[in-house]
């Protein structure tokens, strides 16, 4: 679907508000833990959106120390078991599909009539961007009432972290329509993996209120400063396994999941099909 005028109208204020000092406040905010004011927040927060509390590992919404320990919250164990066939990558996130299928060399579909290239979102790095040219992309976004937490698609060993900074423009379904190439244009952070089929990129994408970025490697990794930071990490420092936590967001965001073209996405994972983390997201071809 393309944007609309009313979704043009609606994305033209994010053009000039102050997006990092927005997110630098939440981020002050999120973490106050004076009860009377962070219970407050947590009411008005949950009023605003439909957060399943039963399946939480904590069921009172009260019992977390922050607004952002809330967003952050744990699931109860077992309640996103991982797809049996362990041939098949899971989901790493719950969410919704925003696109997902076939990079057109070099470019990936964002919406409508708007598209942006592998090589800007992976901050011009053309070697890494080569490998994947003709993959697969999945872009997984996290509304706000969504569980924060990423995992693991598949066993896979980190070979790089970059940070790429840039605008926090909301990532909610009509300002993708509406910006043009707005995930290469935001803050984030890309990590290659090594799997046992070949290299796997997952892009943690910023967006405005989202006031940190986290890994379970590298703890905060978001406003590391104005210009691109690449951290290399030597063979097996970090291995981690299908279904572990490799990241959070604070509030919601998007990660864009991106293979080799050797890999085949299920059929239920297209333009806005609800995902949890855990089920099948496709399975690599070569096996």
């Amino acid at each position: 679907m393309k944007a609309s005028l009313n979704e043009r109208l609606r994305s033209l204020p994010f053009y000039i508000l102050p997006h990092h000092a927005i997110s630098w406040c939440i981020f002050k905010l999120a973490r106050i833990r004076f009860r009377p004011f962070k219970n407050f927040a947590i009411r008005i927060y949950t009023q605003l959106h439909s957060v399943n509390m039963e399946e939480a590992e904590i069921t009172d919404k009260y019992s977390y120390e922050s607004l952002n320990a809330f967003f952050t919250r744990a699931l109860k164990p077992g309640s996103r078991p991982l797809d049996s066939d362990n041939s098949n990558w899971v989901c790493p996130v719950d969410g919704m599909v925003s696109q997902a299928g076939a990079i057109d060399n070099g470019r990936i579909f964002q919406a409508k009539g708007r598209d942006y290239t592998l090589l800007e979102l992976l901050g011009g790095d053309e070697a890494q961007a080569e490998a994947f040219n003709n993959g697969k992309f999945a872009t997984l976004y996290l509304s706000p009432r969504d569980y924060h937490r990423i995992h693991m698609p598949v066993d896979a060993e980190l070979k790089h972290m970059t940070y790429i900074p840039g605008r926090l423009f909301s990532v909610a379904a009509y300002t993708v329509r509406a910006i043009p190439r707005l995930f290469a244009r935001n803050e984030r952070v890309v990590c290659q993996f090594e799997t046992l089929n070949g290299p796997m990129v997952m892009v943690l994408v910023g967006a405005i209120n989202v006031s940190a970025t986290e890994t379970v490697w590298h703890g905060l990794v978001t406003t590391i400063g104005s210009r691109i930071k690449r951290f290399d990490y030597a063979a097996g420092e970090i291995s981690l396994k299908r279904g572990d936590e490799m990241g959070r967001f604070n509030l919601g965001s998007t990660v864009i999941l991106i293979t080799t073209e050797n890999f085949e996405l299920d059929e239920s994972i297209k333009a806005d099909a609800a995902v949890y983390m855990g089920r099948n997201i496709g399975r690599a071809t070569d096996l």
